[in-house]
């Protein structure tokens, strides 16, 4: 297990780890990285807490990292959270990129996040996006102790929250396969932030997936969405990129489902396991309870193309929550068209190619409601592709 031990000298109140307060005065404090309990003895003269560095390997960490109202901090320890910029992150096979303002991590597809098809799942390219996400906020050195919240924000009580989603998917990362995601952020009206991200295959190159999303804060005591304040504002905008993985000139709204809907899951409750940081429900539990509602016969036979998300409110670990989803008005036309092909009996373009044919018509949609007993959680939009096998 690899350790280290390192004597910082300062005055300070120490905290054990089960809260209690320890009596008050100078120590020496030996800090071990394995998260064994840490030792101090009294010391006669007092070391000013600035000159103090720590040091880990190539690694130096200032001991005022440490500290947090007072008291040593073991998670800023075992986290090492940067105080300034990073351009590489050996740790995550992560740099910044886009001269100096956006992040890309090269990741490999491992085997619990792949399906039955040995393919990444939606909700793994969803975890992925947001695992490079808050690596992108480690690298800046904006990070403070919240998800993905910076310190100002902090100061103000306000966590993130994200309002809007949109994925893309062409091809989905097989097992064991290298990829590369590409992740920036951008301005979003007056008090909201994009970010975008792009999978592209480390080997050929090839874009596989693009997503867009908009977030936007939210008191963390009061639950109400805020503006954004200066001071945060003068973190995030230098960061800003005005470009874009997804062009949404004007985003289509998602109508609302009523009780007639054709699927419908209801009692669904969450898992203590389902709740993130915020302690509320985390947004790839969201699209689970979504997917899970469409029939299986459906899901053995298509691959989702994209899914559009809009976030009306979080959801609790008290709440009961319902699912309903409804299929394309269209749906049976574009089955009997799809049909037809794979029995031959329609040519595109007289010489039987697939590749001919306009893609809308072999584009299945569902949309999605998720639900309490009186309010909305997120309405959704779900695109989905016919599975052909390479044989075809």
């Amino acid at each position: 297990m690899f350790t280290f031990s390192c004597p910082v000298s300062f005055s300070i109140t120490c905290s054990s780890s089960n809260g209690n307060i320890q009596n008050h005065g100078d120590y020496r404090v030996n800090i071990n990285v394995n998260g064994s309990s840490c030792t101090r003895r009294p010391i006669k003269h007092h070391t000013l807490l600035n000159e103090v560095d720590v040091k880990e390997g190539s690694t130096s960490l200032s001991a005022i990292q440490f500290l947090e109202n007072g008291h040593i901090s073991e998670e800023k320890i075992r986290q090492r959270i940067p105080r300034q910029k990073q351009l590489v992150d050996p740790y995550r096979q992560g740099l910044i990129t886009e001269r100096g303002v956006g992040y890309r991590q090269t990741v490999v597809v491992r085997s619990y996040e792949v399906g039955p098809d040995k393919t990444a799942t939606l909700e793994s390219l969803l975890n992925l996006f947001q695992e490079t996400a808050l690596n992108h906020m480690w690298m800046s050195g904006l990070l403070s102790n919240g998800f993905g919240a910076t310190h100002g924000m902090m100061r103000n009580n306000l966590i993130w929250v994200v309002s809007r989603m949109h994925v893309q998917v062409d091809h989905y990362p097989i097992w064991g396969e290298v990829i590369e995601i590409d992740t920036w952020v951008g301005a979003s009206g007056k008090n909201g932030m994009r970010r975008d991200w792009v999978i592209r295959s480390q080997a050929s190159g090839s874009t596989y997936a693009r997503a867009t999303s908009t977030w936007v804060m939210m008191n963390e005591q009061t639950r109400r969405l805020s503006k954004m304040p200066d001071e945060v504002r003068d973190e995030i905008s230098p960061w800003f990129i005005r470009k874009q993985a997804i062009n949404e000139a004007v985003p289509d709204k998602i109508v609302k489902l009523d009780d007639k809907a054709k699927h419908v899951n209801s009692d669904l409750k969450p898992k203590r396991s389902d709740l993130d940081m915020n302690q509320h429900v985390n947004n790839v539990k969201y699209v689970r309870w979504m997917l899970e509602t469409i029939p299986d016969k459906f899901l053995e036979r298509h691959q989702l193309s994209s899914i559009i998300l809009e976030y009306r409110r979080e959801c609790g670990s008290s709440e009961v929550v319902q699912s309903l989803c409804q299929p394309d008005e269209d749906e049976s036309f574009a089955n009997g068209v799809q049909q037809n092909l794979l029995t031959n009996k329609v040519l595109v373009g007289g010489n039987g190619r697939l590749g001919s044919l306009d893609i809308n018509v072999l584009t299945y949609g569902y949309t999605h409601l998720l639900q309490t007993q009186n309010e909305e959680i997120v309405r959704g939009r779900t695109r989905w592709n016919r599975k052909i096998c390479t044989g075809l």
